[in-house]
Order: C-alpha cells, then sequence, then structure tokens
C-alpha cells in the first residue's frame, strides 16, 4: 500500500487547555492524508475544551471527539482511551499543549512501512516560549536514518522516554498489550516507552523533525516535566524509572536495563541535583533519603563503567553521606558541561578524592581520563571598564596535577547567539600560570560587536587549549559580587547606545543581554519587568 494512503490515527489528549487544543488537532489534520482520523480525548474538562473539539469535529469528519465522564488524574487514561478507539494500522500521540510539525506523519509512516518496522521515531525539539528558541531532544539518535532489528541493538534508545515522537503499529501495541498506566501516574511515557522496546519492534529512525514539544516555563499549570519544586514530583519520577527498569529487566533485555539506570544517572539525577540548593532543608533531607534508598539498589555494574563521570560521581556521594553535603559542588558537576570544582583532596595513599570527609569517593580514573573530557572548573569575572564596555577575566583551576600536565597554552573565547544559529564572536587569548595553581587570560567584551551582529542573550562559551593539541570545550561560572553582573548602558557610535545585561544562567554559567538604542532598552527592561511579574 501506498504510504500516503490513510493509515494512520492521532490520539491527542488535554484537560483544561482550551487556549491551545485546537491547534494541537489542526496541526494533526494537517498532516495530510495519511492521516485517516484524529481522535481527541477530552479528559473531563471545565473551560469549555470539549465544546470546542465538538464545533471543529462539525466541519471535519476524521475528527472524532471523546470526553471522559471524570477526570483520571493523568495521561495515561486518555490515551489509553483513544488507543482502544483507533481504527488505523498506525497510531501516535499528541499532547494539547504541542504541535506536529508539516510532513511528520508522513515521514514516519515512509521510514515505517518502508522497514517493515513497528516502530519509527523521528527528531522532537524543545520550543521554549514565548522565545521560540528550540533545543533538540536527543539528537544523536536522530542525526541519519536507521533499521534496527532490534532495540537492543542501539541501547540509547531508553533515554528516549518520549512517547510522542514516534508512530506505532497499532495491532503490535495490542498483541503485545501495550498501554499506559492508568489514573495519577506520572511520567507514565517511561513505562510506555520501556514496554515498547521489552516487546522487541524493529524500529525505523528518522532524521526528520516530527514533534514540537512546547514549553511555557511562564504558565499558570506548569507541566508535569516543569513542575519539579515539590518532593512528590521527584518521588514520581523516580518510581517510573523503576517501574520501567523492572519491565526492561523482567523481559530479559538487560543491555536496555542497564542503559535505563545509566539514564538515571546521566540525566535525571543531574537534572534535579542542579536545582538542589534552590530547595528548603526540609525538601533537600528528603530528597537525599529518598534518593539513597532508590540508588541503593543499583548493583556494581551499574557504578562500573566510567565511575568519574559526573552522575556516577555524584551518586557516589550521595550514596557515601547519610546527610545533605557539597550541594554547591554537586550542582557544577552536573551542569552542562560538568565543572568539578576546588577544594580536591587526597586520601591518606594518595589517591585523588572527593574531599577529606569522603575519601572512599575515590577520583583515581581522572588520572587516567583522556583531556577533553575532564570536568574542569573555570570562573569567570565580568567587570565594566572606565572608558566603556567590559573586561572578562578567566581562571581555570587545577585538577590533581592534570592541567598542569597538559599544558594549557590558550583559550577561544566565544559569545554565541542564543536564538541565532552561527552567530558568534570569537577571540583567542593566552592563558598564563598564576597563583594558586590556577591559569588566567584576559580580554574585552565588545558589546558593539555584539550589537551589530544581534541583539538578544549570547552565551559564553570556552574552549581550552594544550600543549599536546587536544581541547576542551566549557563553560564558565559567573562570578558575583560587588560591581559584577551589574547591567550597563555603553555609548555606541553605530547604535547610539548598547544596554548589556550579565546574569548567570540556571546552571550558573554567564550569559549577556543585549539590546540597542533607546527603544531597545525599553524593550529588555519590558521582558525584565514581565518576568518578574509572571
Amino acid at each position: 500500500m501506498h504510504p500516503h494512503h490513510p493509515q494512520v490515527s492521532v490520539v491527542v489528549i488535554g484537560h483544561d487547555d482550551a487556549a491551545h487544543v485546537t491547534d494541537a488537532v489542526r496541526s494533526a489534520l494537517g498532516q495530510g492524508p495519511a492521516v485517516r482520523e484524529v481522535v481527541a480525548v477530552d479528559d473531563c474538562s471545565a473551560d469549555g475544551s470539549a465544546g470546542l473539539l465538538d464545533r471543529l469535529a462539525a466541519g471535519e469528519p476524521r475528527l472524532r471527539v471523546i470526553r471522559l465522564p471524570a477526570n483520571s488524574g493523568g495521561c495515561g487514561t486518555p490515551r489509553n482511551t483513544g488507543l482502544d478507539a483507533v481504527t488505523s494500522p498506525y497510531v501516535m500521540f499528541l499532547d494539547s499543549d504541542d504541535v506536529l510539525p508539516p510532513g511528520a506523519v508522513d515521514a514516519l509512516l515512509t521510514a515505517a512501512s518502508g522497514a517493515d518496522a513497528q516502530v519509527a521515531g523521528g527528531l522532537c525539539v524543545r520550543r521554549e516560549l514565548p522565545s521560540g528558541r528550540e533545543v533538540p531532544w536527543e539528537p544523536g539518535l536522530y542525526a541519519a536514518p536507521a533499521v534496527l532489528a532490534r532495540p537492543e541493538h542501539r541501547p540509547r534508545l531508553v533515554h528516549d522516554t518520549l512517547c510522542v515522537n514516534k508512530l506505532y503499529a497499532t495491532a503490535f501495541l495490542r498483541e503485545h498489550g501495550i498501554r499506559f498506566p492508568d489514573g495519577r501516574f506520572p511520567y507514565e511515557d517511561f513505562v510506555f516507552t520501556a514496554r515498547v522496546w521489552a516487546a522487541a519492534p524493529r524500529v525505523a529512525l528518522v532524521p526528520d523533525r516530527v514533534y514540537v514539544w512546547h514549553v511555557r516555563r511562564s504558565a499558570r499549570r506548569l507541566s508535569i516535566s516543569l513542575d519539579r519544586a515539590g518532593i512528590d514530583n521527584w518521588r514520581a519520577r523516580t518510581h517510573a524509572c523503576r517501574t520501567a527498569h523492572a519491565v526492561l529487566l523482567d523481559a530479559g533485555r538487560k543491555r536496555l536495563a542497564r542503559g535505563a539506570r545509566a539514564k538515571f544517572l546521566d540525566h535525571e539525577l543531574r537534572m534535579y541535583v542542579r536545582e538542589l540548593p534552590l530547595r528548603d532543608e526540609d525538601h533537600r533531607r528528603q530528597w537525599w533519603t529518598h534518593t539513597r534508598a532508590f540508588l541503593a539498589d543499583f548493583d556494581a555494574d551499574d557504578w562500573a563503567r566510567d565511575p568519574a563521570a559526573p552522575g556516577r560521581l555524584i551518586g557516589r556521594v550521595v550514596l557515601t553521606s547519610p546527610e545533605p553535603r557539597d550541594l554547591t559542588r554537586l550542582r557544577d558537576l552536573a551542569a552542562r558541561p560538568a565543572r568539578l570544582c576546588p577544594p580536591y583532596a587526597r586520601a591518606g595513599d594518595g589517591t585523588p578524592c572527593w574531599s577529606a570527609d569522603l575519601p572512599g569517593v575515590t577520583l583515581e580514573p581522572l588520572l587516567t581520563r583522556p583531556v577533553p573530557l575532564l570536568p574542569l572548573a573555570v570562573d569567570a569575572e565580568l567587570r565594566p571598564r572606565a572608558r566603556g564596555g567590559f573586561r572578562l577575566r578567566l581562571r581555570l583551576h587545577e585538577l590533581y596535577g592534570r592541567v598542569a600536565q597538559a599544558g594549557p597554552e590558550t583559550v577561544e573565547v566565544e559569545w554565541r547567539h542564543r536564538e541565532r544559529e552561527g552567530a558568534a564572536v570569537r577571540r583567542t587569548v593566552p592563558l598564563r600560570a598564576s597563583a594558586g595553581g590556577t591559569w588566567s587570560a584576559e580580554t574585552t567584551v565588545p558589546p558593539d560587536r555584539l550589537a551589530s551582529v544581534g541583539t538578544g542573550t549570547w552565551d559564553l562559551w570556552l574552549r581550552l587549549r594544550f600543549r599536546d593539541g587536544s581541547s576542551r570545550r566549557v563553560t564558565a561560572h559567573a562570578l558575583a559580587g560587588p560591581g559584577l553582573l551589574r547591567r550597563r548602558a555603553v555609548p555606541s557610535p553605530r547604535h547610539g547606545v548598547v544596554l548589556v545585561g550579565p546574569y548567570a544562567t540556571h546552571s550558573g554559567a554567564l550569559a549577556l543581554r543585549v539590546a540597542t538604542g533607546v527603544r531597545g532598552a525599553a524593550s529588555v527592561l519590558r521582558g525584565r519587568l514581565w518576568r518578574l511579574l509572571h
């Protein structure tokens, strides 16, 4: 059968999302003739969503609306309801606040039918709103077309726990009884995806963009993945991870189960540790106790691979210490890219360790780790100049003798525009040894040149180059203090005035907001006021 014949059902779920649900449904209907039907499942909304869907369905024969009589409390039940109702050979899932980009269904259907695959997956992008900045999700998996006879042939698949960027053979799901957990079960897609991989489907992967995940951090009601302030969110996430691991292990998919554990350390643990210093003491203690109990189930093989990797090192510190400790160091180690900050220590036999208090957390693998993979720490101090602009001072810390051994020579300072792909301003300066076993470099920051390339947000990236020709790409930690990170208006012969607002990102890296002229400065101030109010 021609792949563009009507063969796909799209299940759209929503609850009290009248502002976005029709956009989601229209994006599914707009996929063209390949979509036989769109099944919109309203989870007992009270904001008029069902009425909007009914009016849309009155003029669209491919749209069916199902309204649940009581709110299920989660995403699993409405998705299962839609899955039970579909009549097409293939099915996809779509959330009411997201959209399918044009051509998504055709790309996945062509891949699935051409490879006789039960599952086809493509690239999802996270679109930050209102800025529109897009960040690809697990881009390495979808860099090129691929066909996998079994999921074990690419264990990295377990890192992509999304259910929405994939097309599934309906008969395959029904034959294996693959469903979502019902009721209130946050992160239900972790379990669903594990059940899919446990059933050993043939998989086709495409590099096409097939899903746009809208991230609305200022929304009144945050999505489950963004609402991480409460300890219950962490408990729900670890429960979903434990359940997914058990699904894979019980099915005999040991390699995938091992990958799921690695994904927890590399992704979940690092993400929540980055935010832990922001929480109150009670939250930290509960988080620490719960995480230690969860990690206690990990076996020696889970820790053996790359024991000095940031996630595994963080996990070992949590397991070894009965109380929360070293949160700032752990946060920096959890950042992307990781940075292992001083103070450094050695055990009694001279072996590098996490700290004098935790000598059992050995860091011996760092002595042989390749320089481009070392978690190097660089601090950035940005001070205004008397004649306008800023002066950037960088300080690279030693790491158990590895930095001196590698011989740092230069640093390429790159200001990269966050919204304009490829827009960057670079300058290479020498690194010089300084007091306290550190290396330093200085350069100016040219606001006028940045503004000429583009207004908006500029992120600071550094490429450290060493004597043997190797290099390491890192961000720099923004130092705060009197006179630092202060907004400043800089005279500009080209723009009249450039407003520069230095700030520390969520992970602590240095970034700049740049606007030109009186109108641009007013726009930045309005944006700042909007963020404060919302």
